[in-house]
């Protein structure tokens, strides 16, 4: 395969630009990043600067990758991350532009890495979990009805890549907060510091310039994992109700 690659270079708070490729022999069995990859073993035996971009696992579980290609986070595959993204995806001779997250809140640290350590923040905000237990019980020895086990397994699948924020036209970090509180309210687990979790990682996300909720979907159709926007919806009536005092 033959790929047109403009791909976006920028240092710290300098002015960026596209800087166009053209990469030959492309297995149609690489990965997008095995691509990036081989454009850099290129750049760097030709003295020039290579393209930096995040990742660590490759396997579409740790969330640290995460490119806007084509105007769609994490490529043009629903359900997929950039790191699983193959370049059987794209046609011999496409063009493929490639951009960081465009947000507010994740400022560009170089080419296509972002500072996305507001989410740890949030994350910080929301303090531990405990639970009244006595003795250390086995891990399966506390009932949950399965429906409650479920929706809590369907929103801890998050893995903080920051698609649902670059998809947004505000920059709404409400789908990641939502899961990230939703994981552990209907359980046992998270019951003793949920009103304060709640409260906290709401005011967090808001000093972190975050944006509002759109109401768009766009969060639900570019999340890698598919996390459901009733995340949102249950983090509204969360926090209503604890920061009412109700």
């Amino acid at each position: 395969m033959k790929i047109n690659l403009k791909v976006w270079r920028q240092s710290n708070n300098l002015k960026g630009q596209f800087e166009e490729h053209y990469i030959e022999n492309v297995s149609e069995d690489m990965s997008f990043f095995e691509m990036l990859d081989m454009l850099n073993n290129t750049l760097i035996e030709q003295n020039h600067e290579p393209i930096a971009f995040d990742h660590d696992c490759r396997e579409g579980i740790c969330g640290t990758c995460g490119v806007v290609i084509n105007g769609k986070a994490h490529g043009p595959l629903k359900g997929v991350t950039t790191c699983q993204l193959h370049m059987r995806s794209f046609e011999d001779g496409d063009t493929l532009v490639v951009e960081p997250w465009r947000a507010p809140s994740f400022s560009i640290i170089k080419d296509l890495v972002v500072d996305r350590t507001a989410f740890d923040r949030i994350m910080e905000s929301g303090g531990y979990v405990s639970v009244k237990t006595g003795g250390a019980p086995d891990a399966n020895a506390i009932p949950i009805f399965k429906e409650d086990a479920d929706q809590a397994f369907d929103s801890a699948t998050c893995i903080g890549c920051g698609a649902c924020v670059a998809a947004c036209k505000n920059s709404s970090a409400m789908l990641f907060v939502g899961a990230k509180i939703n994981q552990y309210a209907q359980l046992p687990q998270g019951q003793v510091e949920h009103p304060s979790r709640v409260r906290n990682m709401v005011t967090q996300m808001d000093e972190e310039g975050f944006g509002s909720c759109t109401n768009t979907g766009a969060c639900e159709a570019e999340c890698p994992k598919e996390i459901s926007v009733e995340n949102i919806i249950k983090l509204n009536k969360e926090y209503l109700k604890h920061s009412l005092g109700k």
